[in-house]
C-alpha cells in the first residue's frame, strides 16, 4: 500500500466512541461512529445485539445522551455544524424525533442531565447569558439558573431532586465553583476553593436516593476525586500516591470508584474501594485510555489506543467489547518521549519518526488545541499521515497544557501565546541539536489554539519556520471576542484578565494580527464558515493584512465548525495540508510498499 493510500485508509476506517448506557437499563447503549462517513449516533441493544442508526445529518452529530431508564436518546441539533441549536430526542426503539424544549430559543450547548422521572436539565448559552432550564414532556420549560458568567449543568440525581451546576460567578471560568440546587432553585450546598482551585462536578451516585456527588478538586495542585454529600456537607477526598491528573466514575453499586490516571501522555486505571480505602491497579495495555466506565458485575469497558495501534473498545475481562463495521485502520509508528529543559521548567514532548529516509528529517510541529489539553501516546490518523509523508512529527505539551498539574496548566499569565511558543522554540532547538530535524525544513501547524499559536509563531519567530498551516485559528483576540460563542468569551476573560475593553493591551500583545507584517513564511489557513469558536471575520481581517503586506498565503474554507465530522472533508483537508508542505518544503516523500 502506498503512503497516500495508507493514510487515507486510516481516516476512512470505521471508528466508534465508547458505548454509554442507561444507568437502570444497562443493556441499552448508545455510541457515535463514522461508519457512514459522517459521525452519527447509534443505538445498541446488548441483549439482541441489534444496532441502529439514530441520527443522519449532513454535518454529523457531536453530542448525545441516553436517559437512566433507557427510554429516550437525546441529541443536539445544530445548524450546518455551527454548534448553535437545540436538543432533540428519539425513542430508543426508534420513532420520530421530537424537540426537547420547543419553547426555548436556540443556543450553544452546555450539557444535559437526565433523571428517571422524565425531568431533564439542559444548558444553553445565548445573548450574553448562560441559562439552565428544567424541561418535561408536555410542559413549558422552567428557568432554573441564569447568569452572565459561564455555567453548565453537571448532573442530576436519579430521582431528579438535586441538580449539580458548575459556574464561574466568582470571576474565573477556568476555576469553577460547584453548586447543588433543588428543582425550585434553592441552594443545597456549594463548594468553592478560591480563585485558583476549581471544583468540577461529575456524577451523582448511580443509586436512587443516594445524594453523594462525585467531583474533582485541585487542592493539591492536580485534579483529584472528591465524594461530597451536599446536604450534610460531608466531604471525602481520594488521594493517590502515583503522579498524574485524575478523573473518576462510579461503579454501579456506589461502593467504589473507577479512577483514570493520566501521567506523561499515558493512562492507567485503578479501582478504589470506598468502604476499605483499598486501591487496585487494573491491568491495561501500554497506551492511552480516552474513556472508561464500569459495567454491572464489576468489569470495566474502555476505549484504548497507542500511537502505533488504532483504537479498540476493550474490557478488563480481556475481551474486545465491540468491533466497528468495515476495515480496520493500518498501524503507524510508535512515539518517542523527550524531555527538554525550557524557560519555565522541563517540557515533555512526543516525537514520531518516519520508518524510511535518513535523519535529519523535515519536521512538522503539530501544536494541540485548548490550550487546556495535551498530546498523548494515542492513535492519530493526522500524525500518521505526516509520518507517511516523510516528516518527523513533534508534539509539545507546552505550558498551559493539562496532564502535568495545575501550576503547569495555569502558567499562562500576562504573556499568553508567547509563553507557549517559548517552550515550542526550546523543543525545536533540541530536535535540531540532536540531528532529528532539519532546521531549514520546519513546518509549524495546529488547529484551534494550535492554529492560533501557528499564526503568532510565524509573526514572532519568523526565522524559525519554513512554512505554516493554521486550521480554525484565532487571528485577532478582540475581533474574535466580538463574534464568538458565549463560553469562549468567558474563557477569554478568564485567560486574559477581562474583556478587550478592560485589557486592550493584553489582547493586542497576544494577537497574531499585531505581528502580521513580520511574517516571512508561506502560510495556509483553513477556516470554518460557520465557526462560532474561531469566527471567520477575524481571520478575514488577518488575511487582508497578509495581502496588503505581500505575504504568500492560501485560504481554504468549509461550511462547518472546527474539525469536521465528515470523513471526506477531513481527508480533503489533510491532503491539502500535505500538498502545501510538499510544495514549500523539500521532503523525502515516500511511496514505500
Amino acid at each position: 500500500m502506498k503512503a497516500e493510500e495508507r493514510w487515507q485508509a486510516r481516516f476512512r476506517a470505521s471508528r466508534m466512541t465508547l458505548p454509554s448506557w442507561a444507568r437502570q437499563a444497562p443493556n441499552r447503549s448508545i455510541y457515535r461512529s463514522n461508519a457512514t462517513g459522517t459521525w452519527e449516533v447509534y443505538a445498541w441493544d446488548r441483549l439482541t445485539g441489534a444496532t441502529r442508526q439514530v441520527t443522519d445529518r449532513p454535518k454529523g452529530t457531536a453530542y448525545a445522551a441516553i436517559d437512566p431508564i433507557g427510554q429516550w436518546i437525546y441529541w443536539f441539533a445544530d445548524t450546518a455544524g455551527d454548534e448553535f441549536g437545540g436538543w432533540m430526542r428519539q425513542p430508543f426503539t426508534g420513532g420520530p424525533d421530537e424537540p426537547v424544549a420547543p419553547d426555548l430559543p436556540p443556543g450553544q450547548p452546555g450539557g444535559i442531565a437526565l433523571s428517571t422521572t422524565g425531568v431533564a436539565a439542559i444548558s444553553l448559552a445565548s445573548g450574553g447569558f448562560f441559562r439552565i432550564h428544567l424541561v418535561q414532556n408536555g410542559k413549558p420549560a422552567r428557568l432554573l439558573y441564569e447568569n452572565t458568567e459561564a455555567s453548565w449543568v453537571a448532573d442530576m440525581s436519579l430521582d431528579g431532586s438535586l441538580i449539580a451546576i458548575n459556574h464561574g460567578e466568582y470571576g474565573d471560568f477556568r476555576h469553577p465553583a460547584l453548586r447543588v440546587v433543588r428543582q425550585n432553585g434553592e441552594t443545597v450546598g456549594e463548594l468553592y476553593d478560591g480563585p485558583t482551585k476549581g471544583v468540577v462536578g461529575l456524577r451523582f451516585a448511580p443509586v436512587v436516593g443516594d445524594r453523594r456527588l462525585l467531583a474533582l478538586h485541585e487542592r493539591r495542585q492536580r485534579h483529584e476525586p472528591l465524594v461530597w454529600d451536599p446536604v450534610t456537607g460531608e466531604q471525602r477526598e481520594i488521594w493517590l500516591r502515583d503522579p498524574g491528573d485524575l478523573a473518576a466514575e462510579w461503579y454501579d453499586d456506589g461502593r467504589g470508584l473507577l479512577i483514570l490516571r493520566d501521567d506523561r501522555a499515558r493512562s492507567y486505571l485503578h479501582r478504589y474501594d470506598l468502604a476499605g480505602g483499598g486501591l487496585t491497579l487494573i491491568d491495561t495495555p501500554h497506551g492511552v485510555i480516552d474513556e472508561a466506565a464500569p459495567r454491572p458485575g464489576g468489569h470495566v469497558e474502555y476505549s484504548w489506543s497507542s500511537a502505533s495501534r488504532p483504537t479498540v473498545i476493550r474490557s478488563s475481562n480481556g475481551q474486545v467489547v465491540v468491533n466497528p463495521s468495515g476495515p480496520a485502520a493500518p498501524p503507524s509508528v510508535p512515539v518517542e518521549d523527550v524531555d527538554v529543559e525550557g524557560p519555565g521548567g522541563r517540557i515533555h514532548a512526543l516525537v514520531s519518526k518516519p520508518e524510511v529516509g535518513v535523519a535529519p528529517f523535515p519536521a512538522v510541529f503539530l501544536l494541540h488545541g485548548g490550550p487546556t489539553a495535551h498530546d498523548r501516546d494515542s492513535f492519530s490518523p493526522e500524525v500518521a499521515a505526516w509520518v507517511d509523508a516523510g516528516f518527523a512529527v513533534v508534539r509539545v505539551n507546552y505550558r498551559g497544557s493539562t496532564g502535568y498539574g495545575s501550576a503547569w496548566r495555569d502558567a499562562l499569565h500576562g504573556d499568553v501565546g508567547h509563553i507557549e511558543l517559548a517552550d515550542v522554540a526550546a523543543v525545536r532547538q533540541w530536535v535540531v541539536d540532536r540531528g532529528i530535524a532539519d532546521p531549514g525544513k520546519m513546518v509549524l501547524a495546529g488547529s484551534a489554539w494550535g492554529g492560533y499559536l501557528t499564526l503568532l509563531g510565524l509573526g514572532t519567530q519568523a526565522d524559525l519556520w519554513t512554512a505554516g498551516i493554521a486550521a480554525v485559528p484565532i487571528a485577532c483576540h478582540q475581533t474574535s471576542y466580538e463574534d464568538e460563542a458565549e463560553s469562549l468569551r468567558a474563557y477569554h476573560r478568564a485567560l486574559l484578565g477581562g474583556s478587550p475593553d478592560e485589557q486592550p493591551e493584553r489582547y493586542a500583545a497576544s494577537s497574531p494580527i499585531t505581528y502580521v507584517d513580520q511574517v516571512k513564511s508561506p502560510l495556509l489557513i483553513l477556516a470554518g464558515e460557520n465557526d462560532t469558536r474561531c469566527p471567520l471575520r477575524q481571520i478575514e481581517k488577518y488575511v487582508a493584512m497578509l495581502a496588503e503586506n505581500g505575504r504568500e498565503h492560501e485560504v481554504y474554507t468549509y461550511d462547518a465548525i472546527r474539525g469536521s465530522l465528515v470523513v471526506s472533508e477531513r481527508i480533503a483537508q489533510i491532503a491539502l495540508q500535505l500538498e502545501f508542505a510538499r510544495k514549500h518544503v523539500v521532503t523525502h516523500w515516500q511511496d514505500a510498499e
